[in-house]
This record gives structure tokens, C-alpha cells and sequence, in this order.
């Protein structure tokens, strides 16, 4: 006789609650609403520190620190899209933002804590005591798998943090991460002096080894299995030679610009290799010595950052378009939060969370420029408000992600996006 674990037990009582409490024509419509997109591949670029809204993506009239206004620090400039404006800056990008949608109304309640914020803006969560929640990039990779076996399912271009891993559900689904553009990741190169058939009895070896112990059913010990054998399967030339930037012509790696721009570069090779999730970090705070961070006199530089930005993502959006990847490739860009129209005494910003842009672009999304509207200080939002869980869910649609769907810490039942509900109005033929 069938005998039903908890796991099964718990998800088929709730189906089975959710399905007294609704009539048969609402269970119907919610199996009919589901959204579903085309986007195979994410390139979610980083932003650490936190990425000013009203002078990027929102901006509004200009305000004078030295005389304490609020405002804007730059001028706005219109772009391809009739009444959607970005800061002067963001010229190359204001050409193309047919293809984008700046998400003006991304809001959560963390203020001062980036560490928080970064979770928060990671995991789609609050910090728990109890649960690790995965982070966005194992959320996808856990519910799309793999593209190929040639390639890893998600790759960090940037230094590690427990906010990229894969919490609850394993090392299986936990990212590999390099700091340098013209290699791979460390753990993945061989040293100096490691033949082919060198490495052939290596394997033999550990083979050996495997087949002389007995068989486990442990959990952790598989997925740590499973990564070894991943491991071995992309510790060889054939996945290394993406890494190979100088193959590139000159005039295109020239295009992308800077090591921001080679790590966007890299990206998309990465995406043509079939990697499933990128990250890609933009935190490079040599340009202006404090990153997106612009308290005081950080803000001085801040052009520089959004100018490096606005260079390498334009580049990225036109170079998968010629290249018949754009649609198939969702890229997003977030932060950890945003800044206030206020300047502080020594003339930057400090943190808002309140109303910040998080910008998404390609992925097959029928794109407008902007979505929400904020006041005329970008400080709170008048219309159309995003919850994180509504992001990240706006992200698992675009994916053909069941955004209703719950996970499971061992027997506790988790909500995918936190019951968020994607942006529609995007999803429009």
C-alpha cells in the first residue's frame, strides 16, 4: 500500500485546502494566468553599494548641494522611448531602451544595512535564523537545470558571498566564481605541469577509490558527489577556451571598454557556451574611490561609474542582438537599494529603500522603458509599487518558472518568490 512521506503528505494537504476554499472555475484561471517567458539565460549585473535611482534611471529636476536642494545630480536626457528619460550619462543607453524596462518602483524596508540589503536583494528575503534561503541564481538554476553538460549552470564574475549561494538547496546548486576575466575560475585550472595523461590517471584513481566504498544515500555527501564529478567535467581545455577574451575582435572587446566591460564580454560568451546564470560585479570602487556608495565626496565621480556602466550594457544588449541571443537572454540589473534626493553635509547621499530602479532588459519581455512612477524627488512611489518577491518573480516568469510553486527545507514548505506576483503589462504579445 502506498504510504506517503511528510513532504508529500504536507504538499497534498495543501492542494488539497487550497482546493475546498476555491471554487473550480478560480483553481482554472490561476492554471490559465501563469505567465510564462522565453529567456533561457540571466546576466544579472551587480551593482554593490547602491545604485542611485535619480541619478541614473529616475531622474528628476536638478537639486544643489553645495546650497543643500534636493534633486538630481545630473541633467536628463530623452531616449528612444517618447517620455521616458535617463540621466545624461546613460547616452548609449538611452538608445536602446526600446529593449529595457527601468523598474522605477523597486522598494523593501531594509535602510542602512548592506549586508542586509545585499541578502535581501539576493534571496528576495529577511535574514532568518533558522533558514538559509538559496539566492536568486541556485533558485533558477535549481528549477531550469542545466543548458549542457559542457558548461556550469551559474557562475559568479565577482568575489564569493553566502547571498549568492544555493542555502537550502545544496552545494549542487551553488555557483562557480572567478576574479579575473582572463581565466577560469581558480579551482577549475590545472597547475603547471599537469599532462593529459597526468590527469587520466587521476581520474582512474579517484575512480577507483569511489568504487571501493559503499554506496551513501546522504544528502550532502551526493550533492558534494555531484559536484566533484562537474568539476573534472570542466577542469579541461574544451570549457577554458571561453575564457579566451583575445579571440574576440578588437573593435568589440574596444566597444565593451574597461574590466567592467571584459566581464560583460565574458558574459555573453558564457551564455553562447550555455551557462545558465551569470552574475556579474560592478563594484570597482578605484574609479571613484567609494563604488556605488556615494556618501560625501564620492558622488564627485559617481559620472564616471554610470558612464563605465552605461558603455559595457549597451554594448551587451546590442552585441546578443546581432548575435540572435538578446530575447533568449534576460539581463537584470539591481542593488542593493537606492539613494535619497538629499544631500548629506558632505555633498552626496545616503541610503533609501524606500523607491530605488532596478532595470531589466532583452529576455523576450515586451519592453517600454520604464515601469512605476515615483514623485517628483524619486523618494516615494505614486504608482505601481514592486516588491522584491514581485521582482524576482517578474524574473522566474520570464523564465518559465512557476512563480507559485513552493520549495522545500527538508519538510518546511517555502513560497519560490515569497508569493510574488509578476509585472503583467511586460508579458504583453
Amino acid at each position: 500500500m502506498y504510504n506517503p512521506n511528510r513532504r508529500q503528505f504536507l504538499a497534498a494537504s495543501a492542494a488539497a485546502g487550497g482546493a475546498l476554499s476555491l471554487p473550480n472555475f478560480a483553481l482554472a484561471t490561476e492554471q490559465q494566468s501563469l505567465l510564462q517567458g522565453k529567456a533561457e539565460h540571466v546576466i544579472s549585473i551587480w551593482l554593490g553599494g547602491g545604485m542611485g535611482q535619480i541619478d541614473t534611471f529616475d531622474p528628476k529636476a536638478k537639486g544643489d548641494p553645495k546650497a543643500r536642494k534636493p534633486g538630481a545630480y545630473y541633467d536628463s536626457i530623452d531616449t528612444a522611448v517618447e517620455g521616458v528619460q535617463v540621466c545624461e550619462h546613460l547616452g548609449n543607453l538611452a538608445k536602446v531602451m526600446d529593449r529595457v524596462t527601468a523598474v522605477r518602483t523597486v522598494n523593501h524596508d531594509v535602510i542602512d544595512e548592506h549586508a542586509a540589503a545585499t541578502n535581501r536583494m539576493h534571496t528576495g528575503r529577511s535574514i532568518s535564523g533558522t533558514v538559509t534561503y538559496p539566492s536568486l541564481g541556485s533558485l533558477v538554476v535549481h528549477e531550469r537545470g542545466s543548458v549542457n553538460d559542457g558548461a556550469p549552470p551559474y557562475v559568479l564574475i565577482g568575489y564569493p558571498n553566502v547571498t549568492r549561494g544555493p542555502g537550502f538547496l545544496g552545494a549542487k546548486y551553488g555557483y562557480l566564481y572567478l576574479t579575473e576575466t582572463g581565466r577560469g575560475p581558480a579551482g577549475l585550472s590545472r597547475a603547471d605541469g599537469i599532462t593529459n595523461s597526468r590527469q587520466n590517471r587521476r581520474e582512474k584513481f579517484l575512480s577507483s577509490l569511489r568504487n571501493s566504498r559503499r554506496s551513501t544515500e546522504v544528502e550532502q555527501l551526493l550533492d558534494y558527489e555531484a559536484v566533484v564529478q562537474q568539476s573534472l567535467k570542466l577542469s579541461g581545455p574544451e570549457f577554458n577556451r571561453v575564457f579566451q577574451l583575445e579571440g574576440e575582435p578588437d573593435d568589440l572587446r574596444n566597444r565593451y571598454g574597461g574590466e567592467f566591460g571584459q566581464r560583460c564580454l565574458l558574459s555573453r560568451r558564457l551564455v553562447e557556451r550555455g551557462v545558465r546564470f551569470i552574475e556579474v560585479s560592478h563594484n570597482l570602487n578605484f574609479l571613484n574611490g567609494s563604488g556605488w556608495d556615494v556618501h560625501n565626496s564620492g558622488i564627485v565621480n559617481q559620472h564616471k561609474l554610470i558612464q563605465e556602466m552605461d558603455t559595457a550594457v549597451s554594448t551587451l544588449i546590442t552585441d546578443l542582438e546581432e548575435k540572435r541571443l538578446l530575447d533568449k537572454t534576460l539581463i537584470v540589473i539591481t542593488s542593493e537599494f537606492g539613494r535619497p534626493p538629499e544631500f548629506d553635509s558632505g555633498g552626496g547621499r545616503g541610503h533609501q529603500g524606500s523607491a530605488f530602479s532596478c532595470v531589466l532588459a532583452g529576455g523576450g519581455l515586451s519592453h517600454r522603458g520604464a515601469w512605476g512612477e515615483t514623485d517628483e524627488l524619486s523618494k516615494k512611489i505614486v504608482a505601481n509599487p514592486v516588491g522584491v518577491p514581485d521582482f524576482f518573480a517578474t524574473i522566474c516568469a520570464a523564465l518559465s518558472i512557476d512563480y507559485h510553486k513552493n520549495l522545500f527545507d527538508g519538510d518546511r514548505p517555502v513560497p519560490i518568490t515569497d508569493r510574488g506576483q509578476p509585472i503583467s503589462e511586460l508579458f504583453a504579445s
